[in-house]
């Protein structure tokens, strides 16, 4: 398996073409997910006691599989919150695997988490957040958060009368999913304030005051989002800042999506306050062109994160000799094994320069601003509400959930588009909306036409 044959450079080939073809291709197809047992008809048995070969396996995922995918930089790919790498960053995922570093330690990794690190300082500049502020690459924004809210909880475990308490966190309707799910991992309880748009310093303040005594004593974190995914409404920060630093709470910015667009200078004051937060989460493959997998959480004492994550093991003893001294990205977050997902975007910075982020990201607003403009130019077209970051939530008047799933159905099954519907809170419930998430700054205005006309 591990010999340096001519099989091996003929499959190399092949596989570097079509990389080539891939990262080239300006249009790709728009595939189809199909059923798990009519992938099984056309592929056949792949993994058997003497193996297909690699050529026919590679076959098979290029002919076959790929095509049973839905590539997330497709120009008409405007749903949930799709994605838009750089060539230079795809290309740069090839080096990073080819390069098998481990991305752990400085020990075995240094010159590949400098770069990481030269890219996470840019990152830290965006968000304002004062000297000594620094933080790390993830998976993505449910390992970002789980890491910053573990360090959260440890921290405020760190008084003796909260040690045998079940913590809780304070976060709005509108909020990730994720913050749900992480805090299942870390039993904690999560306690909603009501709205499905901003969260405002006074509906927070509503909610606290509600509490009874033994609950808020349990309360150690509160979760504002900046840019929710499914509109990209930014919390009142400033205010929410405000409240946890008289209360004693820890004051965690949810971005992943909308951290992006920290670098347009259109829509920075959104965002005033983010510098006042203990942690920030942002995904550099949601709005920073990075591919997938690649979140970030800094914080604002990254020492507090060393404190809740760092792991010992006699394995591990060697890592902090003087000659292995160094930044140790597993030190700040909840994965020991990790690879250097942070590389991509650095080689992607340095190629195009930050000036370049700054144009596509500003590029996705004004693909939003656009889109709102066209659909109130269309009178069976309605704004749910103004355009917020890239988002956009707008109804076909007259038409039912089913009329939006089929929609959504028949543009994906032609080939033309991918956008789903979402829901919206009214006074009356939930409605079945529709919504369009500028990533991508290939995005044509006549890509926008063409959708809004197949809902005539």
């Amino acid at each position: 398996m591990h010999n340096v044959d001519i099989g091996l450079v003929e499959m190399t080939l092949d596989v570097m073409k079509y990389a080539i073809n891939r990262i080239t291709n300006e249009s790709p197809e728009l595939g189809a997910p199909r059923k798990e047992e009519e992938l099984k008809s056309m592929v056949g048995e792949t993994i058997t006691p003497l193996g297909i070969g690699g050529e026919k396996a590679f076959h098979l995922f290029r002919d076959v599989l790929v095509k049973a995918t839905v590539p997330i930089d497709h120009p008409r790919h405007l749903a949930f919150v799709p994605a838009a790498p750089t060539r230079a960053a795809v290309m740069f995922d090839l080096v990073t695997s080819a390069s098998s570093i481990h991305g752990a330690y400085w020990m075995e990794g240094a010159g590949g988490i400098f770069c990481e690190n030269e890219a996470m300082k840019w990152l830290v500049t965006l968000t304002g957040m004062p000297e000594g502020a620094f933080g790390v690459f993830t998976s993505g924004g449910t390992a970002a958060n789980l890491s910053s809210i573990v360090t959260a909880r440890e921290y405020w475990r760190e008084n003796k009368l909260n040690l045998n308490k079940k913590g809780c966190i304070i976060t709005s309707v509108g909020a990730h999913s994720s913050i749900r799910a992480m805090a299942k991992v870390i039993d904690a309880d999560v306690l909603l304030v009501e709205t499905d748009d901003l969260m405002t310093a006074e509906a927070l303040e509503e909610k606290i005051n509600s509490l009874d005594k033994n609950t808020m004593e349990r309360v150690f974190a509160v979760v504002a989002t900046g840019g929710t995914t499914n509109a990209g409404i930014v919390d009142d920060l400033e205010g929410i800042a405000a409240i946890c630093k008289e209360l004693n709470l820890w004051f965690h910015v949810d971005a992943a999506y909308g951290g992006g667009a920290l670098a347009a200078d259109s829509v920075r004051h959104l965002f005033k306050g983010i510098e006042k937060a203990d942690s920030i989460t942002i995904d550099p493959h949601k709005w920073l062109f990075s591919p997938y997998d690649c979140g970030a959480v800094i914080y604002r004492n990254p020492e507090l994160a060393k404190t809740a994550h760092s792991q010992e093991g006699s394995y591990l003893d060697i890592i902090n000799d003087p000659g292995a001294h160094g930044f140790n990205p597993s030190d700040y977050q909840i994965q020991l094994t990790r690879r250097l997902r942070g590389l991509p975007l650095w080689y992607s910075l340095a190629t195009h320069g930050t000036n370049k982020y700054k144009w596509a990201v500003e590029r996705g607003i004004e693909l939003a601003s656009l889109a709102g403009e066209l659909i109130s130019s269309r009178p069976d077209l309605e704004l749910i509400r103004p355009p917020s970051l890239s988002c956009v939530l707008f109804r076909r008047k007259g038409w039912s959930e089913d009329d939006y799933k089929n929609w959504t159905y028949t543009n994906h099954r032609e080939g033309l588009a991918l956008v789903t519907p979402s829901k919206w809170k009214t006074k009356e419930g939930f409605e079945t909306v529709a919504r369009f998430c500028f990533i991508n700054p290939d995005t044509t205005e006549e890509d926008i036409k063409i959708i809004l006309d197949t809902m005539n």
